[in-house]
């Protein structure tokens, strides 16, 4: 036989057939089993085991190869019995498959012992106490993590140390594990505390629970203590990035973004935090600064402290200064990555002694340490947060470097988007205002005061625009409108807006075709313009684009005011004697949505009425509703006639007292009237000899006005307007002249047909008249009318005295 197999380290040997019948048994075996032979041979050896046979003995058997493990079997006394078996295929003598098992009882330890292991090889501390709540056992992790033997903890309170003083933040264990004797329940408790040889504050989760006799009786108390340190200063880390980022970049403000950052770094993990941004950042470059070549100059921006006053601080909030070349905060600049630095007081550093101040201020204020973060975004980098600690003893360590990390980190996303933010915004507010009418054109129709006021906080600049326009016949027009959105996109759609408002306005078109000759336009920049920045252009939904626009004109002659509104607010009218009226007059839809009629509305002015043309921004508000905010403005508007600078100042103070959550245009008109001594009208017959006439008219008008020095040129300018009616007009024809800065000459015809300018051959009969007229006048144009067309010209002529 085989000793590996029937050797003295094996205690039982059996021979089993293929179906596992038993065929013969060893004495050994009856030893450690019980079973005698005539009892084991012929059975079932699988009736022997206590528990399944390992997955790997199936294959084995059906392999015929040799396979050892362990195996649970049951004595004849019913007690389970581990054994080490052997199991080897054999041949039987007709050659039967057969195996022959070997088998010993594999060690057991004692109860006892495996209790004692248990305790003592626990990863979590265990201790364990008696009803006084005095150290009876302690496992290794327990002694390892209070500094002491077991022999030295035995009889010690719970909390206390090997010198009998109470741990510090563990006061409440002793009461907490008299609470858990007391009621029988598991009481939990969390504390934070530092075991001897750490330098941070640990955190520990304990499990008390009583320990109980067979009788239920409250013997002892143990307690479970594992280490969470990890899981806490996560979730303090956690909650402090959280607060960072709920409470920096509250505002597109880049020094309030910086402050922000300032308290949240003293608020438990610096004494002292100062964010320095690179001037370069606030493109104001003073040049009474000289600093070292190619040293960086950076800005306080902000600075705060556990003391009141921030007294450790030696610049400015504002003050631009700069760093020794060799100093943490330029190499951190340089390399971009965080560092750590100690701080005795003893032997300060040379960078630092170069700055007596700050060194002045480190000793002062016992400041031992420094981090110093670079502020990086979008691979720009924007200054630095330092943190400095004096009060906290601890130095700054590889996870408050990760904290300071993460914290500035995030803080520096929001700094450069206030600050693309502030730059995108400026340059809106100054195209903007380079847009917008900055001096009001010379006409005699209207006295005008206008206003416009940026929006503040988040919402950005708009595509608020205001215009006045001088027309023909001493008449004005008066524009409001306004973008929907913000931004430079706003900014550049007004602008469109704005010129080919104008454009439409030289037309002469009347205020509701020229609305919805701009209402085209919308649409037209709605299709062209690109979804995003570099965008094929493309057709898109006009709904993208849209704008609301007010468009009236005011005649000092006949003093009728024409207006027509795409979706804009009404204008609030002011009578002399001091009546405020918000006409209900009809209003088309915004621009940009197409098909859609536009209705014209006339009503006669006294002279010295008020116009107030603006945009919703000066009515709406989060605070009230628009009817409140009109209920104001009327009240503003109703108040004794003063001058229109002061009323509007005024209606911006009661509206506005802070600053607007939306652009706001404002525009103030205070109608004059011609006088009919400056006007004179004559209906002529459609007969050329009545040119004639029309020439005596003229005549004697002028010299009754004093303006003998353009009688020529007015009789040929009139004699050639007349002709003009006569020949491709119709009736009636009118002949019309207004002394205004200028002379105009106006003819009226019924004709809805538009002259124009052509080049006259050499033996032409015609076509110089309106070229004459253009080389001899200083304007001349025409306008539709709903009965016919008006050419007029305009001359220069000396101003009245």
């Amino acid at each position: 036989m085989d000793p590996d197999v029937f050797g003295s380290g094996w205690e039982a040997t059996a021979v089993v057939d293929e179906g596992g019948r038993i065929l013969a048994w060893s004495e050994g075996a009856r030893r450690l089993l019980g079973h005698d032979s005539a009892d084991a041979v012929g059975r079932d050896a699988r009736e022997l085991l206590a528990a399944e046979l390992p997955y790997a003995v199936r294959g084995a058997c059906a392999s015929r190869i040799p396979w050892s493990g362990g195996a649970v079997v049951r004595t004849r006394e019913g007690r389970r019995l581990e054994l080490l078996a052997h199991l080897r295929p054999l041949t039987g003598a007709n050659d039967d498959p057969l195996w022959i098992v070997a088998a010993t009882a594999a060690d057991e330890p004692a109860p006892e012992t495996l209790n004692r292991w248990a305790i003592e090889q626990l990863p979590i501390a265990v201790v364990v106490c008696d009803d006084d709540v005095r150290v009876v056992r302690a496992n290794d992790a327990f002694t390892a993590m209070s500094g002491a033997t077991e022999d030295r903890l035995r009889g010690l309170g719970l909390a206390e140390r090997i010198t009998g003083e109470i741990v510090d933040g563990a006061e409440e264990i002793p009461r907490l594990a008299e609470q858990a004797m007391r009621t029988g329940d598991v009481v939990r408790h969390q504390a934070y505390l530092r075991t001897p040889g750490t330098r941070r504050e640990r955190s520990w989760s304990s499990l008390l629970f009583p320990l109980k006799d067979p009788q239920g009786r409250v013997r002892g108390v143990a307690s479970a203590v594992y280490d969470t340190t990890e899981q806490y200063w996560a979730r303090r880390r956690m909650s402090v990035v959280n607060a960072a980022s709920l409470s920096v970049g509250t505002t597109l403000d880049v020094t309030r973004t910086a402050q922000e950052l300032a308290e949240i770094g003293t608020e438990g993990f610096a004494d002292f935090v100062i964010v320095d941004l690179l001037d370069d950042l606030f493109q104001n470059v003073e040049a009474d600064l000289a600093p070292s070549a190619g040293q960086p100059v950076f800005r306080r921006c902000a600075q705060a402290s556990v003391l009141p006053g921030c007294p450790e601080a030696t610049v400015e909030i504002g003050q631009r200064h700069v760093y020794a070349a060799d100093s943490p905060q330029t190499s951190a600049l340089a390399v971009g990555r965080p560092a750590q630095y100690r701080l005795d007081s003893a032997s300060f550093p040379a960078w630092l002694t170069a700055d007596p101040d700050r060194a002045r201020s480190v000793r002062a204020h016992g400041i031992h340490a420094l981090l110093v973060v670079p502020l990086q975004a979008r691979g720009v980098t924007l200054g630095l947060a330092q943190f400095h600690r004096h009060r906290i003893t601890e130095p700054f360590d590889d996870e408050d470097l990760l904290l300071a990390r993460e914290i500035a980190t995030r803080a520096a996303l929001s700094i450069d988007n206030a600050r693309r933010y502030s730059r995108e915004r400026a340059t809106a507010v100054t195209l903007q205002r380079s847009l917008l009418q900055r001096a009001t054109p010379e006409q005699s129709a209207v006295d005008v005061t206008t206003r416009y006021l940026p929006a503040g906080g988040r919402a950005g600049v708009g595509g608020d625009w205001f215009d006045v326009i001088p027309l023909s016949g001493a008449r004005v027009a008066l524009v409001v409108g306004d973008v929907v959105g913000h931004g430079l996109r706003a900014s550049a759609t007004m602008a469109q807006l704005r010129t080919a408002v104008r454009t439409l306005a030289d037309v002469d078109l009347a205020p509701d075709e020229l609305l919805t000759q701009l209402d085209d336009v919308v649409i037209r920049l709605a299709r062209e313009e690109p979804d995003t920045p570099g965008a094929v252009a493309e057709a898109r939904p006009v709904t993208e684009l849209s704008a609301t626009c007010l468009y009236a004109v005011y005649d000092p002659v006949s003093r009728i005011c024409s207006l027509a509104s795409a979706g804009h607010v009404l204008p609030a009218v002011v009578t002399p004697d001091g009546t405020v009226a918000f006409p209900d007059l009809p209003v088309g839809p915004p621009l940009g949505l197409g098909g859609l009629p536009f209705e014209i509305s006339e009503f006669e002015l006294p002279e010295g009425s008020l116009l107030a043309l603006y945009t919703d921004g000066l009515i709406e508000a989060r605070v009230r509703d628009v009817d409140t905010g009109m209920a104001l403005m009327g009240r503003v508007l109703g108040q004794p006639v003063r001058s229109l600078e002061k009323l509007c100042d005024d209606l911006l103070d009661e509206l506005l007292p802070g600053r607007p959550m939306d652009d706001v245009a404002l525009l103030l008109a205070r109608t004059r009237v011609l006088d009919a001594a400056r006007v004179a009208t004559w209906d002529l017959p459609n007969n050329p000899q009545i040119v004639a006439e029309a020439r005596k008219y003229a005549t004697a008008q002028l010299a009754a006005w004093g303006l003998e020095e353009a009688l020529f040129t007015t009789e040929l300018v009139v004699s050639e307007l007349v002709t003009n009616a006569i020949r491709y007009g119709g009736d009636p024809i009118r002949l019309r002249l207004i002394r205004d800065a200028v002379l105009i000459c106006e003819v009226f015809d019924g004709s809805n047909t538009a002259p124009h300018l052509r080049r006259a051959r050499a033996y032409d009969e015609g076509g110089r008249g309106l070229l004459l007229v253009a080389q001899l006048t200083e304007s001349w144009g025409t306008r539709q009318t709903p009965t016919g067309k008006i050419i007029w010209a305009e001359l220069s002529v000396a101003p009245e005295l």
